[in-house]
């Protein structure tokens, strides 16, 4: 019901905001939203830059510059004077000069420049075909990926995940009985989130909620093992983003790995935010030596990795970060090939059932992909997001902070509602600013930083009869918001220029 009320919510808004513009003299807006272009030509609008654009939070000149061609601006000249000046001073004696003999002349900061742009979009025509082709694109590497998590599934990767990470869980379920199959099934289900096996995760997910119920004294309220389940599940802690790398193969990333690490290290600090929340209102005690141990090498792995990033250029992170996730994910191939030879599975038939659940998968949410994309075309083409997302912008600037990321978050305040909304943001945002823009990429980040909240208290509760989810809610929303912090701030450390 969440996603049905979002989509009917996006298209009656759409209209209504393009009705209002109709009456106030724009007579082609209905046209634009039906029949409209990306790729039209924008206006181009020659500008000077002035002062340091460091000053208010520009990493860099080029990359501002690169940032402001997508919207049609270009650097004025001899031939095309400035209609625009951009400057950290609006008050400096070179402003005063420009203006002098320009008394036209629009003068912006950095930051308020950046709420005056707006992005063009698709009508729904050209957004149907684009969806489809995208989902056309996703069936090889999904079908590609989701061949070697077969493999790993049938070669008993799963159980030797389950045995490896069994002892920490343990430590977090005090109340759950040594050796009660409920500790298994959570086990599974957290193993194949980790692989990326969602259609494996959620069954074993909804059997471990299924086996807690048999002990929980209060069958309608939900118990301190359900919560700590649901809440770490929630969080979404996943090795590969299969479906994010592959939306952006389809979309023509440059490199569609590039967000592996980034989202691997957001979704593990979203997990051990709500591992930490959770924890601290069941007052479980964290400083067990297996706990430590577990959630300590990990931290210090991610800090010491993130310590080295920060020492070097922009250019040299995205290079050692596309390095490092190719390097892990043909490490993972290889791992398990090696154990499926060794356990004489039989590896390309595994391989040819799984190619098979990934292209099924591809070629069914088309219908999805189309539903949801040609409903945020109407908002993007409407002006609805431009009002939303230029009014965000603008509040982030009056703060004093780059405003850059605020076209990526649209994907981080759908996803507690709606996956396949979520999914649908990511996706639009990739096709609206171009994969390999900043926004594209954020948005991929936040996509891979957590799970869908309120889906995930609806099924799992409502699939044992759970009415009193406690402070479940709460919990998880929190772990979303550090999740979605925490994306914002590696999208700038790994891919902000």
């Amino acid at each position: 019901m969440a996603l049905s009320r979002i989509w009917s919510a996006f298209i009656l808004v759409a209209i209504l905001v393009a009705s209002v513009k109709w009456v106030s003299g724009d007579k082609t807006i209905y046209s634009r939203m039906v029949t409209g272009k990306a790729d039209d030509a924008y206006d181009s609008v020659s500008y000077v830059m002035l002062g340091s654009p460091q000053s208010e939070g520009i990493t860099s000149r080029e990359g501002f510059a690169k940032y402001l061609a997508g919207y049609g601006f270009r650097g004025a000249d001899s031939a095309h004077p400035a209609q625009v000046v951009i400057t950290d001073n609006k008050a400096s004696d070179s402003v005063r000069s420009l203006q002098a003999a320009n008394a036209g002349l629009t003068i912006h900061s950095y930051r308020s420049v950046q709420t005056s742009l707006v992005k063009k979009a698709d009508g729904i025509v050209e957004t149907c075909k684009s969806a489809v082709s995208i989902s056309i694109g996703l069936i090889g590497i999904m079908a590609l990926f989701m061949g070697f998590m077969s493999i790993a599934e049938r070669a008993g990767g799963i159980r030797l995940l389950s045995r490896i990470i069994g002892p920490f869980f343990s430590r977090l379920f005090p109340e759950l009985p040594k050796g009660h199959p409920a500790m298994g099934h959570m086990i599974l289900n957290f193993s194949a989130n980790l692989l990326g096996l969602d259609n494996a995760a959620t069954p074993f997910g909804i059997k471990a909620m299924e086996s807690l119920q048999e002990i929980n004294p209060h069958p309608e309220r939900a118990s301190n093992a359900q919560v700590m389940f649901l809440c770490l599940h929630a969080a979404g802690l996943t090795l590969i983003p299969v479906s994010i790398i592959a939306a952006r193969a389809a979309l023509k990333a440059k490199d569609p790995t590039d967000i592996f690490i980034p989202c691997m290290i957001a979704t593990f600090i979203a997990t051990m935010a709500a591992m930490l929340i959770v924890a601290f209102k069941q007052k479980i005690n964290l400083l067990q030596p297996v706990i430590l141990a577990w959630v300590g090498g990990l931290s210090v792995v991610i800090a010491a990795l993130v310590v080295y990033l920060t020492r070097l250029n922009s250019e040299s992170v995205q290079g050692f970060s596309g390095t490092l996730s190719n390097g892990l994910i043909l490490l993972i191939f290889l791992l398990i090939i090696i154990g499926a030879v060794y356990k004489k599975t039989d590896v390309f038939d595994a391989f040819i059932q799984g190619a098979k659940g990934g292209f099924e998968t591809a070629v069914r949410i088309i219908p999805y992909l189309v539903g949801m994309l040609a409903a945020i075309s109407l908002l993007r083409t409407s002006g609805s997001f431009d009002i939303v997302i230029n009014g965000m912008k603008s509040l982030f600037a009056a703060l004093g902070t780059d405003t850059r990321f605020v076209d990526g978050i649209p994907t981080a305040l759908i996803k507690p509602l709606s996956g396949g909304g979520a999914r649908g943001m990511m996706i639009d945002t990739m096709k609206t600013f171009g994969a390999d823009s900043f926004a594209g990429r954020l948005a991929c980040i936040l996509q891979g930083s957590s799970d869908t909240t309120f889906y995930v208290i609806a099924v799992y509760f409502g699939a044992v009869g759970i009415k009193d989810t406690r402070y479940a809610v709460g919990a998880m929303l929190l772990a979303d918001l550090v999740g979605i912090i925490t994306s914002i701030i590696l999208a700038y450390m790994f891919l902000g220029s």
